[in-house]
């Protein structure tokens, strides 16, 4: 398996903290964020890892250098125009081959266990398998909706928080069957598999991995599953969020399995 972290955002809910530091380099617990994707990915056995840059990229080159020291091995790919959190995987299809994939965001810390997900994934016969999670704030994220089998079924993505704007996009009803759907957030994390390619819909730079990949492909029936994780799930959104994981790790650390 190989991966994608992506980390070429400009981090613009951190400034202006990431005017001259790179997002993926903010410290939460005495080390980067971007160390806990990278830790969790070579604990579980992948070492090859891509990481797309553009913001501040010569920053993360020479923060992460070859990767070695963190367990894996860095294929950097450089963005002259940021490409959108979907756009990475069209130069990348060569580097993933004919592997299965995972595909983690810079900011997220979870403790989650990627040979139990990738069994999963394998026995689903997904097309790709997405982490969710519960939240108290469903309102504040894009939702993903699962039925009582984990296949996704229908997706309502936040496209604008002011005002307030949604976009809604559903399998094809006759493979529902008027299932009950439980309401979930995107952890930050998922496996696809290399046929991904072969059914992309032909798509102009940038675009974005839910709405423009993900969703047009569950309208077609697409197999898409999800793992609900119940551990350890932190993720970076803010100046708010970020001092208070900070004063989280400070008094009580979590017990992260690959640090």
């Amino acid at each position: 398996m190989k991966a994608l972290v992506l980390s070429a955002g400009r981090g613009e809910r951190l400034m202006p903290l990431t005017e001259t530091l790179p997002k993926p380099l903010v410290e939460v617990g005495g080390r980067p964020l971007i160390h806990y994707p990278l830790k969790l990915l070579a604990h579980s056995g992948v070492r090859e890892v891509a990481i797309n840059v553009h913001h501040l990229a010569a920053s993360v080159r020479s923060a992460l250098g070859s990767g070695e020291a963190l367990g894996v091995r860095i294929t950097y790919a450089p963005e002259e125009k940021l490409l959108g959190t979907g756009g990475p995987l069209v130069g990348l299809r060569d580097f993933f081959g004919r592997e299965t994939f995972a595909i983690l965001n810079c900011d997220t810390i979870i403790d989650l266990d990627l040979r139990a997900l990738a069994e999963f994934h394998r026995r689903a016969g997904a097309l790709a398998t997405m982490v969710l999670r519960e939240t108290a704030t469903p309102e504040a994220y894009s939702r993903i909706e699962i039925d009582a089998g984990a296949r996704v079924r229908r997706m309502r993505l936040l496209k604008r928080r002011a005002p307030l704007e949604i976009a809604n996009y559903e399998a094809p009803a006759e493979s529902a069957n008027g299932a009950a759907l439980e309401p979930y957030m995107y952890c930050g994390a998922m496996l696809c598999e290399p046929t991904l390619f072969a059914v992309m819909p032909a798509l102009a730079l940038p675009f974005s991995l839910m709405g423009d990949l993900f969703a047009p492909l569950l309208a077609r029936g697409a197999a898409l599953f999800a793992q609900v994780h119940r551990g350890w799930f932190r993720t970076v959104d803010d100046l708010r969020s970020l001092e208070a994981l900070r004063a989280e790790f400070a008094r009580t650390p979590p017990r992260l399995p690959f640090l």
